[in-house]
């Protein structure tokens, strides 16, 4: 009888499971399919901020690597990947939580997120999918491209309405380890952030599409609705911490310690001017270690464009600097900048410049020479005494050139590649090319190819994107919209 008990029984619990859905059985009870925005907020901001990396140096003559032909430094490179769509998936999944929990202030951030996560990748390729990206199943197979123009123009609605929609909600935001949730910081971060993008779009100035000028006059010009930031304090930047996975990027990395040096034309400029913020970037060159830490004499380069034989004969001879220790020996060193205070006045004195404010450019372009020195720790006597110095006076009618070498310079190890697409956008300041190194016939590219998943998944789209913007095909020499002047 207690058999038959058993029997029934076992019966019963099987025919309720088969009474189941199959999809029942493909959800895993230890993983979570729910989450909170604040969780989400931070693991989004983790990845947004830590703007931290060797490959735009390198492009950029600012470093040199002599382990192997590196196609950054020599200008070989071919195509880069979609991977920012997946940080994008993270946003929309933040948007989702807080719609389902009624956090709407996670909707304004993430309306910064996205125009953060799209401008990468439309600066990177040009056109991109951007209406159709993150629609379901239309992400997976065929989302039509975008032109970049629409996408600008989303991108900056988007950010104007994230600034109002956050001087408007008065609700908490939590999870937030960049400001700590003072939405004053992220509005002021948020509208900085904007006049970036519209000083990106300088050779559109005549667009009557775009109106760049009076979308840029019409921040700066009303500070109580559009507030921007003050000083360094109002940085967007990642602090690093000594713990596990929150130390600086680049710490105890061997391969920075033994193979990256300074390059020439960097170290000449930053001597030219007799900055001390080579002293922070970089280690006195093994030759001349009897000198002063002080003494710029004790510093030198390779030449970027150079062959890895002529750089290595260089640094045996003991004549080039390495990059300072404290990049790989410090677990904290410096916050990672993503847009910062000394860019943005950078950018004022610039539209001083272009007559798009008004404005005295001596005093924006100091303030962003001040707050890069002080960023770097820099002594203020040093720093009074560097300001003072005649080669650091914008001489008129080359206002520009002074503005983008400081610019340039404040981008040291910090806004990810930025420093490139600025040089991109002016031509200033000039990357050497002289070298035999250089390949891609001695020309700086001008993007990157698309994925080759995207050929292969999204053949039709991709190929007509590249029809309308690169008759020569999909080319890292193509010049995209942004770089044709209007």
């Amino acid at each position: 009888m207690r058999k038959l008990s058993l029997a029934i029984l076992f019966f019963m619990v099987a025919a309720f499971s088969a009474c189941k859905k199959f999809e029942y059985f493909q959800t895993d009870p230890n993983k979570p399919t729910q989450s909170t925005p604040d969780l989400l907020l931070t693991r989004i901001e983790a990845i947004a901020f830590n703007e931290i990396g060797t490959s735009a140096a390198l492009a950029s003559r600012q470093l040199t690597y002599t382990d192997g032909v590196d196609a950054n430094q020599y200008y070989n490179w071919l195509r880069s990947g979609f991977d920012n769509y997946n940080n994008l998936r993270q946003v929309v999944k933040m948007e989702e939580e807080a719609t389902r929990l009624s956090q709407p202030v996670y909707l304004a951030l993430a309306k910064f997120f996205r125009a953060y996560f799209f401008m990468k990748l439309t600066l990177t390729f040009g056109d991109i999918p951007y209406s159709e990206a993150l629609k379901g199943a239309n992400e997976a197979f065929a989302p039509v491209y975008d032109k970049q123009e629409d996408i600008f123009l989303h991108i900056l609605d988007d950010l104007k309405a994230a600034s109002n929609q956050l001087a408007a909600d008065d609700g908490d935001i939590r999870g937030d380890i960049i400001y700590g949730g003072k939405k004053e910081q992220w509005r002021r971060l948020i509208n900085s952030f904007s006049l970036r993008i519209l000083m990106s779009l300088s050779l559109k100035e005549g667009s009557t599409k775009l109106n760049v000028r009076q979308r840029f006059s019409e921040i700066v010009n009303n500070p109580s609705k559009y507030p921007l930031m003050a000083g360094n304090v109002d940085n967007g930047q990642l602090v690093f911490t000594d713990l596990q996975d929150n130390r600086y990027p680049y710490y105890n990395n061997n391969n920075l310690q033994t193979a990256f040096y300074m390059e020439e034309t960097f170290v000449n400029l930053l001597k030219g001017y007799k900055d001390p913020r080579l002293f922070r970037f970089a280690q006195k060159a093994t030759r001349y270690a009897a000198l002063p830490d002080n003494d710029f004499n004790a510093y030198g380069g390779a030449k970027g464009s150079a062959t890895i034989d002529e750089n290595n004969s260089r640094v045996v001879a003991g004549e080039v600097s390495k990059i300072a220790k404290r990049y790989y020996n410090d677990p904290v060193n410096e916050p990672g900048i993503a847009i910062g205070y000394a860019e943005l006045q950078f950018i004022l004195a610039e539209a001083v410049v272009r007559g798009w404010i008004s404005g005295n450019v001596d005093d924006y372009y100091r303030k962003g020479i001040q707050a890069s020195l002080e960023f770097c720790k820099i002594a203020p006597a040093d720093i009074t005494a560097y300001l003072a110095q005649p080669a650091i006076q914008l001489v008129a009618g080359r206002e520009l050139e002074g503005i983008f070498n400081q610019k340039y310079i404040s981008f040291f190890m910090n806004s990810g590649w930025q420093v490139f697409y600025e040089q991109r956008r002016t031509g200033l300041p000039v990357f050497d090319v002289s070298g035999s190194g250089v390949l891609n016939n001695k020309k700086i590219p001008k993007r990157w190819m698309y994925p080759d998943g995207e050929l292969n998944l999204n053949r039709q789209h991709v190929s007509d994107a590249i029809a309308r913007q690169y008759p020569q095909g999909d080319d890292i020499n193509g010049v995209m919209w942004l770089l044709i002047k209007e």
